[in-house]
């Protein structure tokens, strides 16, 4: 009787020791070759982009756009050159669904106009980052590098202020004989801020951050010191939709030493042709 129950106690122990070893599902263990997989925990794959293709951008600008960022390319007399111009020329790459350019370049009288569209479609190869992420990286990195100034502060109007108020300062009570006994002063200031009078540029023409274009954009203005030569203007206008970067260089080289290419005029046509081509990929 002994030895019979010996036997059924080292049995019973042998059955508790497997039952602890293997565990089962219903009471929460795991084998050692069980897929961590399995529990329902894998994260899901980071959502794609919105574009999986890019426009040809050789016929991404129309013809009447071209015309006003590009005057030259209608005092092209020979047709087939003229058409030619308007065509542009494709930049070389090997996978047009990944990036895409083209340049257009036309000479006038009085200038050199040069015309540069790039298409740049991010994809995210961590399955952890969208392709929208990784473009929003991306373009941060470029505008970091285009080190935009801090935007201009109140400051300088506010140090002007006091030379209006009525307080018994010097300039106050001496501007009216100083403007009556030198009047070229009073002319040039009456030009308004076109004059280099106070070596500032307008805040609203300084390299900056765009607002209302793609989901975020950026303007940059770079006027070349060449010296002797025409001074040559370059404006970039760079906006990011989705995961699609979109670059815009536009540039000008004055035929006459000492003009200088308007700012203004040129911001604003690379503006109008981005605002064209976001409402483009919008569609």
């Amino acid at each position: 009787m002994q030895r019979k129950a010996y036997v059924s106690g080292v049995a019973a122990l042998l059955v508790a020791l497997l039952a602890g070893c293997t565990g089962s599902s219903d009471d929460g263990g795991t084998t050692d070759d069980s897929n961590p997989g399995d529990s329902g925990t894998a994260t899901a794959a980071a959502e794609p982009g919105r574009y999986a293709t890019l426009p040809e951008p050789c016929g991404a600008v129309g013809e009447e756009t071209l015309d006003q960022l590009l005057p030259g390319i209608r005092q092209v007399t020979d047709e087939d050159q003229r058409e030619k111009a308007y065509e542009g020329t494709p930049t070389i790459t090997y996978d047009t669904d990944r990036k895409a350019g083209c340049r257009w370049k036309a000479e006038s009288a009085e200038a050199t106009d040069r015309l540069f569209v790039d298409f740049s479609r991010v994809v995210s190869y961590d399955t952890a980052v969208s392709d929208d992420s990784e473009a929003e990286q991306l373009f941060a990195v470029r505008q970091e590098k285009a080190d935009l100034p801090e935007p201009a502060s109140s400051e300088s109007d506010d140090e002007d202020t006091p030379s209006a108020d009525p307080s018994g300062s010097p300039s106050s009570s001496a501007s009216p004989s100083a403007s009556a006994s030198s009047p070229s002063p009073s002319s040039s200031s009456s030009s308004g801020s076109s004059t280099p009078s106070d070596g500032v540029t307008p805040a609203e023409l300084q390299p900056r951050v765009l607002d209302d274009l793609g989901d975020e954009a950026f303007l940059d203005d770079e006027l070349s010191s060449s010296g002797s030569t025409a001074q040559q203007r370059k404006v970039t206008v760079a906006f990011r939709t989705s995961n699609v970067i979109v670059t815009i260089e536009y540039e000008e080289q004055a035929a006459t030493v000492g003009a200088v290419p308007d700012s203004e005029e040129m911001q604003d046509r690379a503006q109008k042709l981005a605002a064209q081509l976001a409402d483009a990929l919008a569609e």
